[in-house]
This record gives C-alpha cells, structure tokens and sequence, in this order.
C-alpha cells in the first residue's frame, strides 16, 4: 500500500521550472556583468582572465539559450511560467545587443572619481606629484596612499607643457602599449596634443566635460 501511494504521489509531481528560472538569472547576470567591465578588465594580468572567461560565458549563455527553448513544450500541459527562462535570455540578449553597458560603465567611473581626480591633477600642477617611475619619465605611480583612480597599478601618465599639465588616468592598459582613459588637458588645450598620440592620433577621442575626455590609442 505504501509503495502503491509514494509511486501515485511521484507520479503527479508536477515539474518544476524554478531550478532553470535561476539558472538563467544567475547565467544572464554574469553576462552582463563580463559584457559591463570587459573594458575595465582588459589591462594585464586581468585580460588573459578574459581571453578564458569570455568565450566561456558566451558558450554558457548560448547553450543555456537553446536548451531552454526546450521548455516551450511544457507549457502545455504545465502552464505558461515555463516560458520564463526563455524571456529572461531573450531580455538579456536584447540588452547585450541594444544597451551602452560599457558607456554606461564609464559614465560612472568618470562620476565616482572625478573629485579624487581632480585633486590629484592639481598636485601633480602644484608640483607635488612629480614622475617617481625609473624606467618612465611621464609615470607616477601613486601608490596606496592614494585612491583607486587609474588602472594597471594606479599609475598616472603625465605630459609637462607650458600651458599645463595633460595627466591620464587608465581604465585599460594593455600588452602593446594600447590604452585608453580619461585625460586631463590644461585649459583650452587639445587632447591631441597629448605626447602618446605623437605618432598616431587617437582612436577614439569624446569629450566628457571641459577638459575631461576619455582617449583611446
């Protein structure tokens, strides 16, 4: 009697989407996640990190993608809710494709540092700040004392001019010599004029309010 009851009781569970409802949250958060800071990620050591996580991530929401399609035919027979993982992959590709994720990402670097930034642009004008790297002339490594305004080391690059001071600070720093940032010019000065872009101009250049631009070589 016991067996008859526990085999009737399996026998009407109904299956669950909540497992593959989680898995496709938790999935579509790291995507956007990789897809938000891929940029802050792609200095050295971090971007041999990509070169695996990426591809990995991207296989993963694919192949979670399609799998999911499978639960269309449960609805059926078990309701529409099966539908939802699918809507959430769907929702995050949409995002992926359409949303600035990593625009976005730097319109919130830029904000949240501006001010210790600002501050540190006006050190290195006073003359307190002054290139303390030995095998480069135009580094200043600041160090732990100071905030966490520059990738690669929390180092800053500085070009001395006689109008001012152009002072860089790093959101990526790759193996090349590639880079990209946000630059401070002296006032009324052009970006262009910066010493790394000496040989080749940058490859991309917006300006993100007076004498702030984000560059990238």
């Amino acid at each position: 009697m016991a067996e008859i009851t526990t085999s009737a009781t399996a026998s009407g569970a109904k299956p669950s989407v909540r497992a593959a409802l989680l898995a496709a949250l938790v999935i579509s958060a790291v995507t956007l996640g990789i897809a938000t800071f891929e940029l802050s990620m792609a200095d050295w050591p971090s971007g041999f990190v990509l070169l695996v996580l990426v591809p990995l991530a991207a296989l993963t929401f694919i192949g979670c993608g399609l799998w999911s399609m499978t639960l269309l035919l449960q609805i059926r027979p078990h309701g529409v809710k099966f539908a939802a993982p699918v809507l959430v992959y769907a929702l995050t590709l949409a995002t992926l494709i359409y949303a600035p994720l990593q625009e976005i990402a730097l319109q919130r670097n830029f904000a949240w540092h501006r001010a210790s930034r600002e501050r540190i642009v006006a050190r290195v004008e006073a003359g307190e700040l002054k290139p303390n790297v030995n095998y480069n002339e135009n580094l200043i490594a600041l160090g732990d004392g100071e905030a966490n305004v520059s990738a690669g080391g929390n180092d800053i690059v500085v070009d001395r001019m006689e109008k001012g001071s152009y002072v860089l600070f790093l959101t990526s720093r790759g193996l090349k010599h590639t880079f990209s940032g946000f630059l401070h010019v002296p006032a009324g000065a052009d970006p262009k004029d910066f010493f790394e872009f000496d040989d080749k101009p940058p490859s991309r250049l917006v300006r993100y309010d007076k004498d702030w631009y984000f560059v990238a070589n």
